[in-house]
Formats: C-alpha cells, structure tokens, sequence
C-alpha cells in the first residue's frame, strides 16, 4: 500500500539513537539522554493551578475557539509588547496554535502548494524542511553555521531560483546549529523581503533562551515587519510548558487570517482549560522565562567547560538549549550516526547526529541541555574515558 505524503519520507535518523539508548537502558545502563531535547523543567506552579481548577468547570468541557479565546490573544499582545517593544491588535494580527510545529505545518499549506518554493537554512530542525514539501513545494535550501553568512546565501539562492521563493523560513536563535543575529540582521531580511514581495516566517522558539547578556530579538521589531513577516512564539521552552502544546502566530494580518481561516476547518482550538491556564501563566508569571534561562546557561556552562576540558574544543553557544558540536577530528571520518552511535554503546551518552537535521549537518552533533549539571558532569567524565584519542 502507497501513502501519499509519507512514502517520500528518509528514515527519522534520531530512532536509531533511541533504540540503542532504549536497549542500553534494559540492560541495565544508566544512559545520559542529551538527545532529545525534551524540557525536563516543571511547568509553573499557576499553569498548574489553573489547569485543575479549569478543568473541574463542566463549561469548560466544550469546543473551544479555533483562533484562540479573546483573553489569551490579549495576553500575547502584552507580552510582545513587554518582552519586543511590539504592538498587536489582538483580534487580526494574533492567532493560537496547538504547538508551533501544527501552526508552522499548517501555515505552508496556506503559503505554498506545488511549483511553489521556499528558503530553508541547512542543516534545520526537521519540520522546517518538510513544512514546505508536506505541501508539495520544492525547498532551496541555504547552509547556515560557524563561518556563513546566511543573508548572502538567501541573496544567492533567491537570485539563482525559478520560480522565485514565495516563503523564507528562519529560526533564531537557530536549531541545531545556535546561530544567534541581531536586530540589524532581522531589518535586512525585512527589507529584502518588501523589495522581492516574499513572506518571512520567524519561528521563534528560543525567543528568551539568550545568554550572557544576549537577547534574541523578534523580527516583528524591525520596521516594516507586519507588510510581510509573521512570527511563531511557543511557551514549550520559556514556560517549560512542552506537551501542552501552546504556540501563537502574529504578524501581517493576512497571513494571520488565511491561516485562522485553515484552521477553522481543522480543529476546534486548544482543550479551553489549557487555553485560560496559558493566559493566566503569560500574565501573572511574566518572570518565568529569566528562571528557565538562568538554568540552562548554568547547564551551558557545565557542558561546554567539561567537553573543552577533555579537548572536545567547541564556543559556548549564545542561545538555544543545546550545544552544537563539531565531532573531534580523530573521530570524523566516522560520520555523526556512527560516531552518535559509538556514544551511546561506549560512553553511555546519548545525543543527536547531526545529519538527521538535513545534509548541512554532518559532521556534529547536537547536544540537548535536559539534564542537571551533576549527569551533565557525569556525562563528561563518561566521554573522557570512551574518547581516548582525544588530547585533555
């Protein structure tokens, strides 16, 4: 039997990993799990709170609005407008979406259909490549990390495309990669994009994952943004709120629109009581996200001064959750799924090859921060011993 849209599809490369990791575990293993980036930080006590007390009112029970309920766009509004200096109207230029991956899927099908194409960074997380191809349009992609200039490659795959890009997709602070930019960057995206009449789509995830003193801006703050970008906000890494699944869409109306209007045919919003527990938590722990980054910039710090110290030589990354590391130079010719797979069996480390984020990726690896620095600690000891070619 044929499945359309997923036959296509190269073997999820992570599965391999989590099957060793799994079978070492069962064996009794005690396996350090820096792959999956996972958010191990509880959620906020009143997100908590909140949701019980939701859910125990029988109103709350019923479909709720595809868009997001009017009290939640508000608290979105507020927090751009305190977190970026960005004004929102709350009821076009905001939208609730059921995890950013759902709202970053579905946007494409508004976006894009075959004969279309989009920009993509090279190496990315996963849906930013297949976002585009779900569907049906051809992706160009432009490599992104230590050394290249991701504005010059978008200049250059947009002059050399036909038919030209309808869609540039971005993440910054960059996944897997940690490519931080600044607001002068996002402006001449902005720019460029009103002059070539192309629409910008900023996922921006690690939004308040910025480090020594370094804070990721919004591209909706460069002037001329709302004409044709639009941005996904998730609360899974600032309000360590993964599997509730809450994201938000702003920007240019029109996009905000076409995409309420998808939406309205596919699903009925949110579960309400997660709906109102997100509003409550946006508004009355707007704090939240300094605690979140504090952790994981000590949890930074740990792996990276460990990893440098056992001659695992790699910069400290200035955002996002993980470490982006290029395999050692004793160890390249292995490949990041074999050398990923000699971790988990011989270190007992588990993280992630760097090919399963698109070809720009092999030749690291990709470090989650989901454990304390005490097994982040242990981790480094774990890897000093199995890499013996390594020079301390």
């Amino acid at each position: 039997m044929e499945f359309r849209r997923i036959t296509s599809l190269p073997p999820y490369v992570f599965t391999i990993i989590d099957s060793l990791k799994v079978e070492a575990r069962r064996a009794g293993a005690d396996v350090i799990d820096l792959g999956f980036g996972n958010p191990d930080l509880p959620s906020p006590d009143i997100a908590v709170d909140k949701l019980c007390e939701a859910v125990r009112n029988p109103r709350n029970h019923r479909y709720s609005a595809s868009r997001g309920i009017p009290k939640l766009r508000q608290a979105v509004s507020d927090l751009y407008l305190r977190r970026f200096g960005v004004e929102l109207d709350p009821d076009t230029e905001v939208i609730n979406t059921i995890g950013a991956k759902e709202g970053f899927s579905h946007l494409m099908w508004t976006l894009l259909q075959p004969g279309d194409a989009a920009v993509v960074p090279s190496p990315s997380y996963p849906i930013h490549i297949y976002g585009p191809l779900f569907a049906g349009a051809d992706i160009r992609e432009v490599r992104l990390g230590t050394g290249l200039d991701f504005f010059d490659g978008l200049q250059e795959a947009w002059d050399y495309s036909w038919p030209k890009p309808r869609v540039i997709v971005m993440s910054f602070p960059h996944n897997p990669t940690t490519t931080c930019v600044d607001l002068d960057f996002m402006q001449k995206v902005v720019d460029f994009a009103r002059e070539n009449e192309v629409i910008v789509v900023h996922d921006n995830a690690y939004a308040d994952l910025g480090y020594d003193g370094y804070m990721p801006p919004s591209i909706l703050q460069a002037e001329g943004a709302k004409e044709v970008a639009v941005e996904l906000y998730s609360m899974t890494k600032s309000f360590s709120m993964a599997g509730w699944r809450v994201a938000y869409l702003s920007g240019n109306r029109e996009v905000v629109q076409a995409l309420a209007k998808l939406k309205s045919y596919l699903d009925y919003g949110a579960f309400q009581p997660i709906q109102i527990a997100a509003t409550v938590t946006m508004n009355e722990t707007p704090d939240y996200p300094k605690e979140v980054r504090e952790v994981y910039q000590s949890r930074r710090d740990a792996l990276c001064g460990g990893l440098n110290r056992i001659g695992w030589e790699l910069e400290p990354p200035k955002g996002t959750m993980f470490v982006w590391a290029p395999i050692p130079e004793p160890y390249r010719e292995m490949g990041s799924v074999e050398f990923a797979k000699m971790l988990v069996t011989e270190a007992e480390v588990a993280v992630s090859p760097g090919v399963g984020f698109g070809p720009g990726g092999e030749g690291f690896v990709r470090f989650a921060l989901i454990e304390n620095e005490q097994r982040i600690n242990q981790g480094v000891r774990n890897l000093k011993r199995a890499l013996d070619k390594l020079e301390a």
